[in-house]
């Protein structure tokens, strides 16, 4: 309740609301959109009980319509509202606020990966891994089907003491769906349907029950039990089982038909802190910001500070330069590779040639003879009739041929489904420059092959300067062995570092390219309204894949070695990842056709054997991430709304430097002219003792990057033994067009412990 002089402090701000209604009258409208409202919590007037109440009185004072829809008291203090921008600026300058973000909308990015990373020997590579049925997982995203097998909790024991999460009840969804595997499964809305309207529950269920697939896909992904018999449609059978099978799974529905709004994802994070996990999975994400005002990042620092590991996709915005998103140094940012496995449907046309593409289409198949061939292009009426897009193509021109569509705009699968009903008998869906020669395969809804770009262009050569063009479509089944993989996804988001280009990202790749893991059963592989088969699992693509592989990876090391921080973990899987195939070249992107940089996969793709057993870490402390806050000429206001204590500040006696965060790489960058810089760090070692000596080179282009190490030998008598040296880069001016990259090892008798350079000039 209130007391007395609580009357005072609304008072005082009388004249902020006053000023926030004249300036929403002066505009003609009051629009509203929900805002975050971060609170210092050692604010609280004395004149208030609670903190509840101090929020509930700091809104209404500029604000007579608003309401709380939540309020966060442990990841942040605070609470969010829907509020006009002028309510939100008059918020914002009252005592105790330290910054009112407005909520932003993010978007999800969306078996053989366990034997391609070499983890069917699980037990082998991590004896003390039987520690794992403690380690819980959670999963931000579209919630779970809980029947699944891969959520099976056969052999499992009780759920570990201390956890506090709950089985939360909805339409078609039980408290008794949950067991001792899936410990738990909620569901946050409040800030969606704020912004939305109340969720249509004939499309999407009120509850923690998945709708689209996605989330089902990314927690089986991460910690899915062995599922014997597991297939799609016939393709890639085996046996799917999750990077950590015997971890516990936790889900926390945040996404909906419409998105998945920060206000609910922050109270998610913090209620998942709450309930007990110890990794958290986010395979979405909404732009680049400061870190004090994005959620994701402010919600992570926190869960960092708990000892909680935080893995986030880097985003499907590639091949483009400086396109990621999660790219806080407390988060680690995980981009998508390929693995050895492909699903190859040949194309041959009327003139002889033949072109290797990729499909999932399983069903009656085409002719033996061949098939008319058409170019959308050439059967529609509309400028952007090349796309299939609903209601373009025209019957007559189409009816019992195959259809060539250019890739763009609408989903790859939804052109089949507008080929069909304009009475279609097949489709090829060509790559555009925007895609190349990245292949992703698909369930298509009638016979289907998707080619890239080159492949494309000669077919379209073909069907347009041919009026008898001819093609079949034959479906080769499931191949495995395929080389070179891993290779970089085109569309994995890439490097630098918008927000802060001294910390390189993504920090790691690992297998996002056709992932075989469980699905809803609410809809079909293609995620197309209109598609009535119905799957246990699904293959699709997307840094949504790659991000869940790693939080199950850092499962197995938390169990493993459960005194190990989440940087500890992170430096771990980083320095231990590989660049290279075993014939010495290096990994390439198929965005280019040439060997990858640290901007497209970081580290490298994860090698989780070797991760387990890294030799050195790179530690890094709350404190040091302060210190690195202060570099950024972050205000008390901002470090407070990540770390939540006002005491933590900058010294003014203090020089800061973003170069000296202990991160295990090295993102350099030198002045126009040229010149010399400086990073430190400090290695922990974790094995046994050993002498490390150092080898490093860089280079842009052509010229080299000189690179020394001072001291170039790091002893170690013992386990817990800190060492730390100095780098010095040297760089003429900068060359044309063109950034640096290398390499700095340390290496003993048991150990290569590597972290990559990246050089850019201003």
């Amino acid at each position: 309740m209130w007391r007395h002089g609580e009357r005072c402090v609304i008072f005082a701000v009388a004249a902020a609301a006053l000023l926030a209604a004249a300036a929403a009258a002066a505009g003609g409208r009051d629009d509203r959109r929900t805002y975050i409202v971060h609170m210092s919590h050692s604010a609280m007037p004395n004149d208030f009980v609670e903190h509840g109440e101090w929020y509930a009185a700091s809104l209404q004072a500029v604000s007579e319509a608003a309401t709380v829809l939540y309020t966060y008291d442990t990841l942040v203090h605070g609470y969010s509202a829907r509020l006009t921008r002028a309510e939100a600026e008059a918020l914002e300058s009252q005592p105790g606020v330290l910054i009112v973000n407005p909520e932003v909308r993010y978007e999800l990015h969306t078996t053989r990966t366990p034997e391609f990373l070499g983890l069917d020997g699980t037990d082998a590579l991590f004896p003390q891994s039987s520690t794992g049925s403690d380690v819980i997982i959670g999963v931000l995203d579209t919630g779970v089907w809980p029947e699944r097998p891969s959520y099976d909790d056969t052999g499992f024991g009780p759920v570990p003491a201390g956890w506090k999460g709950e089985c939360e009840k909805g339409n078609d969804f039980n408290a008794s769906a949950c067991n001792k595997k899936l410990i738990g499964a909620r569901f946050f809305l409040t800030g969606y349907e704020a912004a939305k309207g109340p969720v249509d529950t004939s499309k999407e269920s009120r509850s923690p029950r998945d709708n689209d697939g996605h989330g089902t896909h990314t927690s089986s992904t991460a910690a899915g039990g062995a599922v014997q018999g597991a297939d799609l449609l016939g393709y890639a059978a085996g046996t799917a089982k999750g990077m950590a099978p015997r971890a516990r799974v936790a889900t926390y529905k945040v996404c909906w038909v419409g998105g998945c709004f920060s206000s609910d994802i922050l109270k998610a994070m913090e209620v998942a802190v709450t309930d007990g996990v110890d990794v958290l999975s986010l395979s979405l994400g909404g732009g680049t910001a400061d870190y004090y005002r994005d959620s994701i990042a402010v919600g992570a620092f926190s869960a960092m500070e708990k000892g909680i590991f935080v893995s986030c996709s880097a985003g499907n915005a590639g091949p483009g330069a400086a396109t990621l998103s999660n790219g806080a140094p407390w988060i680690t940012t995980v981009g998508a590779g390929t693995i050895d496995r492909d699903f190859p449907a040949y194309v041959t046309l009327g003139n002889g040639k033949n072109y290797t593409g990729v499909s999932l289409y399983s069903g009656k198949p085409l002719p033996t003879t061949p098939v008319p061939l058409i170019y959308a292009g050439n059967a529609s009426n509309s400028s952007m009739g090349q796309l299939c897009m609903s209601g373009s193509l025209i019957p007559e021109k189409v009816a019992g041929k195959i259809v060539l569509c250019d890739r763009g705009t609408n989903a790859r699968v939804q052109k089949g489904f507008i080929v069909k009903d304009a009475g279609g008998a097949g489709t090829i869906l060509a790559n555009t420059a925007a895609n190349g020669e990245e292949l992703v395969a698909d369930a298509h809804i009638l016979p289907g092959s998707g080619v890239g770009e080159k492949a494309g262009n000669a077919i379209r050569d073909y069907a347009m300067s041919d009026p008898k063009a001819t093609a079949t479509i034959v479906f080769a089944g499931t191949k495995v062995g395929i080389q070179p993989s891993p290779v970089v996804a085109a569309f994995s988001s890439r490097g630098p570092n918008t927000v802060t280009p001294s910390v390189l990202k993504p920090d790691i790749i690992a297998p996002g390219v056709n992932i075989l893991a469980a699905w809803s059963g609410s809809v079909g592989p293609s995620g197309i309204a209109g598609d009535s088969r119905r799957v246990g699992f699904n293959i699709i693509s997307g840094t949504s894949m790659s991000c869940p592989h790693v939080s199950g990876l850092a499962a197995l090391l938390r169990a493993a070695h459960p005194e190990w921080s989440p940087a500890a973990i992170r430096s771990a899987l980083m320095t231990t990842a590989y660049t290279e195939y075993p014939n010495g070249n290096g990994i390439l992107d198929v965005a280019t056709g040439r060997p990858a940089t640290p901007l497209d996969v970081g580290a490298g793709h994860v090698d989780p054997g070797k991760a387990v057993d890294p030799g050195l870490v790179y530690d890094i402390t709350t404190a040091d991430y302060v210190d690195f806050l202060c570099a950024l000429n972050y205000g008390p206001m901002q470090i407070a709304t990540l770390t939540k204590r006002s005491s933590d500040g900058c010294a003014a006696n203090r020089t800061y430097a973003e170069s000296a965060l202990n991160y295990p790489s090295f993102a350099v960058t030198f002045p126009a002219g040229g010149g010399t810089v400086k990073h430190t760090r400090t290695v922990t070692n974790v094995g046994q003792p050993g002498t490390y000596k150092v080898a490093a080179s860089a280079a842009a282009g052509g010229t080299p990057v000189a690179v020394s190490v001072e001291p170039s030998t790091l002893c170690f008598s013992k386990a817990g033994e800190k060492r730390s040296y100095t780098v010095s880069f040297a760089a003429p001016a900068k060359p044309s067009g063109t950034n640096g990259f290398g390499r700095l090892v340390w290496s003993s008798d048991h150990h290569v412990v590597a972290s990559p350079i990246a050089a850019t000039w201003n």
